[in-house]
């Protein structure tokens, strides 16, 4: 048996190459339908027959001959949805075919939970050159790397903390050897403010803002602008992209409120809510994105529309 892999929602498909090549003798390609999401794609005859082979094929860097778009979800407040959008948004552009890496810089690691991985080093051993590139990069999906964070990034702040010249480069000069190698850098950052945050923001060159559909972080999107404000004084090159709104329930009142004062106050940087949906904060456990664990609910379809709008790709898999 050969395994297939649906591009759209990563359901992997046990198929027999047998079958096919008898019932499609002269044909090179033929159309797979998934049973999980119903999309159809197109699978080559030729990559049929190795036992256990993945036929979904690595793709070339979709943005050829440019650095990677370094995109940070931030805000100062927790429990927002930071790493969830981390997660999920670097996973489907990944299922896009786009080359992404994702960098975790909190110190709770959850990343890697996430996405069902246990990782032995990381951005620690990055920012300190104990070991090489190569040798810390996790590949979590097809298109999909990790940076791991971790709680041994505290001593890191301490030493950028002592550094005496240039300390909020450190983050900007260790990630130099992946500019060419993704097509998107999406880090997920801790909430509050310290040195690695900072450091974040001066290597970032977009910002993607969560924000949780209840009063107090609409407060905390007013504190944190204020913030960046102070950092795009020393540093133009960040800008602040999106605003997303999250944890969007329509049988409540409040919460449609709060999108309606977002949009008013944003108009052109407000995204699509992402709707609540149990699935959000059952797939972790399970160490899968939505799109593994439930790729028809509401939330895995409104982070397809957020990569459309990053993307600027109406049609991204759709």
């Amino acid at each position: 048996m050969t395994v297939i892999v649906c591009p759209k929602c990563a359901k992997k498909h046990n198929i027999s190459a047998d079958i096919v090549k008898r019932k499609l003798p002269s044909a090179k390609s033929f159309i797979a339908k998934c049973k999980a999401c119903h999309n159809r794609f197109p699978v080559s005859i030729d990559q049929l027959g190795e036992k256990e082979k993945n036929v979904t094929v690595e793709p070339d860097r979709k943005i050829k001959n440019q650095p990677a778009r370094k995109l940070c979800i931030a805000l100062s407040k927790g429990g927002v949805g930071k790493t969830t959008t981390s997660t999920n948004l670097g996973a489907c552009l990944a299922l896009a075919g786009y080359k992404v890496l994702i960098v975790d810089t909190d110190t709770q690691g959850q990343v890697s939970y996430l996405l069902g991985k246990k990782p032995k080093s990381g951005l620690t051993e990055l920012l300190t050159a104990e070991l090489e590139p190569e040798e810390i990069l996790i590949k979590a999906r097809e298109n999909l790397w990790l940076l791991a964070g971790g709680k041994s990034l505290a001593g890191v702040k301490r030493i950028i903390d002592r550094k005496s010249f240039g300390a909020e480069w450190t983050l900007h000069e260790a990630m130099k050897p992946f500019e060419y190698r993704y097509d998107f850098i999406i880090i997920d950052t801790a909430p509050g403010w310290d040195q690695l945050s900072v450091n974040v923001f001066f290597y970032a060159t977009e910002v993607l803002v969560p924000v949780a559909l209840e009063f107090m972080p609409l407060q905390g999107l007013s504190e944190f602008l204020k913030s960046l404000g102070s950092i795009q004084r020393y540093r133009r090159d960040v800008e602040l992209k999106y605003i997303l709104p999250t944890f969007m329930d329509a049988r409540v009142k409040g919460p449609q409120e709060i999108f309606a004062k977002l949009k008013q106050l944003y108009p052109e940087y407000i995204c699509k809510p992402i709707r609540y949906s149990e699935s959000i904060s059952e797939a972790p456990s399970f160490g899968k994105t939505i799109f593994e664990f439930a790729p028809g609910c509401n939330a895995s379809a409104d982070y397809r529309e957020l990569a459309r709008k990053v993307t600027l790709d109406d049609s991204l898999l759709l």
